[in-house]
């Protein structure tokens, strides 16, 4: 089962690699940050996809995390991905885009590399450091890319009707997308706190511990 583990979470690192290489190698071409969202666009969207089953490992405790934790951070990040990034293409050549695809990649490279040197029980100090601490610069930097994707998308779909039914219609229902994602918006607002603090007590949890006992050692 060891390996099986390893295995997946090897796995889990190198989709994150290749998104990363992605980014680098387009940026090296292109000389440009802009728009560098084109160079990783289908693999972003087939492994954020592929994420949906890490709510199950969790479930299933193949891989130690909260399952309420990474079904909503799995579940915002498959909203993002398609129903924001991908249906509303005006939003592709958005900065904010990268924003948080950098920031994913990143957070996940570190989170996947802690995980798999954990079951080798061979875990560098500088790994479980960068896994309690970059979360500090990278959550917000993810949050705020969200943040800032969903607002240069609310004109687009507000002229366009994307996802709204409107009334009169046989099942007596409406449904306005563009309400819907200023409602998504604020959601953020008492969640993103919670969870920011969440992991802050972690930190000093994990790293306080950890300082004792190479202290003793």
């Amino acid at each position: 089962s060891t390996l099986c583990l390893l295995m997946l979470n090897f796995f889990l690192s190198f989709r994150w690699l290749v998104i990363a290489v992605g980014l680098v190698r387009a940026y090296l071409a292109k000389g440009s940050y802009h728009s560098l969202y084109y160079s990783i666009e289908k693999p972003l969207k087939f492994f954020q996809t592929g994420a949906l089953l890490e709510i199950l490992h969790c479930a299933l405790g193949i891989v130690p995390s909260s399952v309420v934790l990474t079904a909503f951070q799995v579940m915002s990040r498959v909203f993002l991905t398609w129903a924001v990034t991908h249906s509303v293409k005006e939003v592709q050549t958005e900065d904010s885009v990268l924003l948080f695809v950098v920031a994913w990649t990143i957070t996940e490279i570190i989170r996947y590399s802690f995980y798999t040197f954990s079951l080798l029980n061979h875990l560098p100090y500088l790994i479980k450091w960068a896994r309690y601490t970059l979360f500090i610069v990278l959550y917000p930097m993810g949050v705020s890319g969200e943040l800032l994707t969903i607002y240069a998308a609310l004109p687009f779909v507000r002229q366009s009707g994307l996802y709204s039914i409107s009334l009169p219609n046989k099942y007596n229902f409406s449904f306005d997308y563009y309400t819907f994602l200023i409602l998504v918006m604020i959601s953020y607002i008492p969640i993103f706190p919670q969870l920011y603090f969440h992991m802050l007590h972690q930190r000093r949890k994990v790293l306080s511990h950890t300082e004792e006992h190479r202290k003793l050692e």
